[in-house]
């Protein structure tokens, strides 16, 4: 909304004004009057309130400034502005456009006022137009303002992390244009890696820092990039013949570009760094892990698994069978080595660990996986879980169902198995009984070839207990 900051001045006269107002009469003035602004007050010489036009629904409490001084219906910081305009009104100084809050019951609402002179003796009247649309208005300007400062000075200081992470990286990393091939930005480990004062690399194109040779497997490389996220770093000799590097690259847009982030490592260097590593991350991991050969004879395992044995070092553990610590005899390892040999990995199989006379063992999760060399090894990974099978809520069901037996096969020795199975029979037959009699617990008995007492022992041992409760006496 463009500012009125004078109502006169500025502004072309009209051309013959006496010759259209000069038969003005009251209504049309007053219509005027109304039109011209969203509140109009008649203000005396004295600065009194005696006459008012506003929409009630815009202003609900307009009639109760009837009478009253204009200074009193406005807020303290208003009053010099009225002053004023009622001072420059007598005087019949052109008037200003001057912003006024007026009090009201719902708080203070800004209007903006100008006042004109009605003739001598006659008082002023004060337009007024509603500033409240405007005011939200400017106020939703300045909070997306300052949402837009607040946007702006969070990138800024992403940025400045971003350049500071880019530029003291110890892992060389180029940006490149995906079209060109030229570089964008370079960190300074990559200016030391190809030998550049800071700031060469950039402009020059990624390909003229290796040798011709490298070139087109460079170019198909960084094009599979693009297209692929998994695809497997390559090898390529700098320029300059020193050490060759390993580069990996994935491709990303920006501001309606494609461009590559490309990693550079020595190619010798990171093999030996992730070795490293890898056998730090084993030695540290809470599961426990060993190492066999194609015998399952015990190679090397990382502490968790000689804890787990209860062993005084790994030295102890080095050339004795696995199967004397893990499973049962002859029944999980068998079975395991069996699934490794068809599928070269075996997923959390249950067993035990420690089992021996007197002792059904630490059960036990293992997932194990073979090497396809010519002389194969075995990892295992040995996860404790009695734990987590104390914490289940306790049962005492007997198996519902063959599937549900089968589910034993691993958990449980073939004996208890056997016991199981047992119990689910019983438990089938003493159901179908009880149909077939309609739920007659004599009858079911009697075809059962049982004592009415031992029907019933066996009605609550299986948990039936409720049922015998409705059955026919």
């Amino acid at each position: 909304m463009p500012a009125r900051n004078n109502s006169i001045e500025g502004k072309l006269p009209f051309g013959s004004a006496d010759s259209h107002f000069d038969k003005l009469d009251a209504g049309a003035a007053a219509k005027l009057a109304m039109v011209a602004g969203d509140l109009a007050l008649i203000i005396d010489d004295t600065g009194k309130i005696v006459d008012i036009t506003a929409n009630p629904r815009e202003f609900p409490d307009a009639k109760q400034w009837l009478g009253k001084d204009w200074l009193d219906t406005v807020s303290i910081e208003s009053r010099p502005k009225v002053m004023e305009m009622l001072a420059n009104a007598r005087k019949g100084v052109t008037q200003h456009w001057r912003q006024v809050n007026q009090v009201t019951s719902e708080g203070d609402v800004p209007v903006r006022f100008v006042v004109v002179k009605l003739g001598q003796g006659s008082g002023s009247i004060a337009l007024g137009r509603d500033m409240r649309d405007a005011a939200a208005l400017q106020q939703r300007v300045l909070q997306a303002q300052q949402s837009l400062e607040r946007d702006y000075l969070r990138l800024r200081q992403l940025e400045a992390r971003y350049r500071m992470l880019f530029d003291q990286s110890v892992e060389p990393v180029l940006i490149v244009d995906a079209e060109t091939f030229r570089i964008r930005e370079a960190n300074r480990a990559a200016h030391q890696l190809f030998h550049a004062r800071n700031g060469m690399l950039q402009g020059g194109k990624l390909t003229a820092l290796f040798g011709r040779p490298a070139r087109e497997h460079l170019i198909a490389f960084l094009g599979s990039a693009l297209v692929s996220p998994g695809i497997m770093p390559i090898e390529a000799e700098p320029i300059d013949g020193g050490e060759p590097v390993m580069l990996s690259a994935s491709g990303f847009r920006e501001r309606g570009g494609q461009f590559l982030l490309v990693r550079l490592a020595g190619a010798s260097g990171t093999a030996e760094h992730n070795s490293g590593a890898t056998l730090r991350v084993i030695e540290a991991m809470p599961d426990a892990f060993v190492l066999t050969d194609s015998r399952m004879i015990i190679q090397s395992a990382n502490p968790a698994f000689v804890e787990l044995v209860s062993a005084a070092s790994v030295d102890q553990l080095r050339g004795r069978p696995l199967g004397d610590f893990v499973g049962r005899p002859g029944i999980d390892l068998d079975l395991i080595d069996g699934q490794l040999a068809k599928h070269d990995i075996a997923r959390n199989v249950s067993t035990v660990v420690g089992a021996r006379d007197g002792f059904d063992g630490e059960p036990v999760e293992l997932s194990a996986v073979r090497t396809s060399d010519e002389q194969p090894s075995y990892g295992f990974v040995i996860r404790p879980i009695g734990r987590r099978l104390r914490d289940l809520p306790a049962t005492t069901d007997a198996p519902r169902s063959v599937e549900q037996l089968t589910e034993l096969v691993g958990r449980m020795s073939l004996r208890d198995i056997v016991r199981e199975s047992t119990d689910l029979i019983e438990r089938l037959c003493i159901e179908a009984a009880l149909e077939y009699t309609s739920n007659n617990r004599a009858s079911a008995a009697e075809i059962l070839g049982l004592s009415r007492q031992s029907l019933y022992s066996k009605l609550h041992r299986y948990g039936l207990g409720n049922m015998a409760d409705n059955l026919d006496a």
